[in-house]
Formats: C-alpha cells, sequence, structure tokens
C-alpha cells in the first residue's frame, strides 16, 4: 500500500476572475478550449468524461471524445444501446468533464441530453474512417461477448461485404447534444484556493456566481 498524503502540486500558472471571464460560458468554454488544444502537453483536448446515472442511482463515468461544440450544446457519438446509450434514454441528463492539468483548469458541465437529427448523424457516421465505421457496427457495445476472437471474426466478414461499397450507419449509433443548464470553470491557484466561476441558466439567460474552492 502507498500513502499518497505527501503527494502535493502548486497551482499557479493562471487565474479566472470576473472582469476578465466572458458573459456567454460557450465562449469562455472556446477560449479555454483553444488554449487546451494548442498546448503540446496536450494530447487530446477534446477528450472528456460523460457522467450518467445507473438504474441502481449509481453514476458510471467514461471517457468520449467531444466532436462539435455549438451555442446551443457539446455533441458527441456513441451506440445508443450501450450503458451510457440507455441511461441517457432514461434521464435525459448527463455531466461532463474537462481536465486539463498541463493548465490547471478544469471544466464541469450539467445538461439535458437528446439525440440529435439523424442525417447529423449520417453525416458524421460517413466522415469517418471505414475501419471506424465497421467497428461501429460489429461491436454490441456493453454486452457481454465470450471473447476477443468474437469481435475480430465479426470485422472480418464485414470487411468483405463491404470491401467494395459504403457502411450503413447502424440504426442504434448516432450523436447526442448535451444542452448546458450550468457550466463551472475551475482554475488552479496556490493555497487550494482555487477559482471556481459558475454560470446558470436563468430563464434563458446565463447567471455568473463565485464558489468557494
Amino acid at each position: 500500500m502507498e500513502n499518497l498524503h505527501d503527494k502535493r502540486k502548486i497551482y499557479q500558472k493562471s487565474q479566472l476572475i470576473e472582469s476578465e471571464i466572458k458573459a456567454n460560458p460557450i465562449e469562455q468554454f472556446r477560449d479555454w478550449y483553444i488554449d487546451a488544444s494548442e498546448n503540446p502537453l496536450i494530447s487530446e483536448a477534446n477528450a472528456m468524461s460523460v457522467s450518467t446515472v445507473e438504474e441502481d442511482g449509481c453514476p458510471r463515468t467514461r471517457m468520449v471524445l467531444l466532436k462539435q461544440y455549438t451555442y446551443e450544446g457539446f455533441i458527441f457519438y456513441t451506440n445508443y444501446q450501450s450503458k451510457k446509450g440507455k441511461a441517457i434514454e432514461r434521464t435525459h441528463k448527463a455531466c461532463l468533464h474537462f481536465f486539463w492539468p498541463s493548465l490547471e483548469r478544469q471544466v464541469i458541465i450539467k445538461a439535458e441530453v437528446e439525440r440529435i437529427a439523424e442525417n447529423l448523424s449520417d453525416g458524421y457516421f460517413h466522415s469517418r474512417p471505414k475501419g471506424s465505421q465497421l467497428g461501429a457496427v460489429v461491436s454490441p457495445q456493453s454486452q457481454e461477448i465470450p471473447d476477443r476472437i468474437f469481435l475480430e471474426d465479426k470485422l472480418l466478414v464485414l470487411e468483405k461485404d463491404f470491401e467494395n461499397s459504403e457502411v450503413p450507419r447502424p440504426e442504434n449509433w448516432g450523436g447526442y447534444i448535451a444542452k448546458p443548464y450550468e457550466i463551472e470553470f475551475w482554475q488552479g491557484r496556490p493555497n487550494r484556493l482555487h477559482d471556481r466561476i459558475i454560470y446558470s441558466l436563468k430563464d434563458l439567460d446565463w447567471e455568473i456566481a463565485r464558489l468557494a474552492p
């Protein structure tokens, strides 16, 4: 067993103060995302955790790639029959979390989630490499399978079937848009007095407040 009590880090790279932030949290996210995407120490700035609540009341968190963000919300793609898909269909809610340690920053997003239009899912699906398209068809995501060979054998069959033709998007695969109603920006600061600015959507307007660290 390892004692982690003495593992500490001093946060001092930046600050987050009200006079410098954007009035709209999507614009604030855009500025931070650009910083993260241009940082050579961050390989996938669009990697985010997506947390949903299982039927037993326990949250489940997994890493997903953000594929687009707009003023309306944050878009990602998955299997609708996966654990996350079933949880979203049941609750229509999720929490997204970005952590960029090289910048000492986090973003936490609480959102209402719904499917995007089928034609948008079609467009993204067919923009993916063919191997990724076939992988989406092959995998019964979150279901129990006998072994890895089960997947590899299915992939070999499909590679031959679609060698010279387009892979159709599976009906159980597509995009979700997470429409935020609360976004918190966290900036590490010295002495654990971190900056936390939270945007809350009230009557179609964003209210801004500071939270204690």
